[in-house]
């Protein structure tokens, strides 16, 4: 997929390099710094999460069942203030052996330069059409 990328979305790239980032280092107030107050979150495994305290919550908990590992974003789509994400996952969680390794879809709405919105998608495909951005490749 082709995409333009102007100077603010290459700015919102790197609000969400830093999210990823913030959250590989288990640094819960520096991502939700880089969050509006009234953050969206839909995690499909999860549930929806409304606002700091709700967000806060919900890393912790997420977070908190790492043994090791990162997710690493590797592929970003920007249309208009959405941003379509390819996140590679491997994390090997705590009490397991075995290794989480795999290919995950988030969606990123923002404005002025904080997250509004944060959904991770089950398929790329769904993650396009909640962005609307035409894909022949997806």
């Amino acid at each position: 997929m082709t995409s333009f990328q102007n100077s603010s979305s290459n700015e919102d790239i790197e609000v969400i390099k830093q999210v990823y980032s913030g959250i590989n280092r288990n640094d819960v107030d520096f991502v939700l710094n880089l969050m509006d107050a009234n953050v969206f979150r839909i995690e499909f495994e999860s549930g929806t999460y409304r606002g700091y305290a709700e967000m806060r919550s919900h890393l912790i908990s997420g977070r908190s069942t790492w043994a090791e590992g990162a997710c690493e974003p590797v592929e970003f789509f920007p249309k208009g203030n959405k941003i379509v994400v390819i996140v590679h996952v491997k994390v090997r969680l705590k009490n397991n052996s075995q290794w989480i390794d795999a290919h995950t879809t988030d969606g990123f709405e923002l404005k002025e330069g904080r997250v509004t919105e944060f959904h991770s998608f089950t398929t790329k495909q769904k993650a396009i059409e909640w962005a609307q951005i035409k894909d022949s490749q997806s």
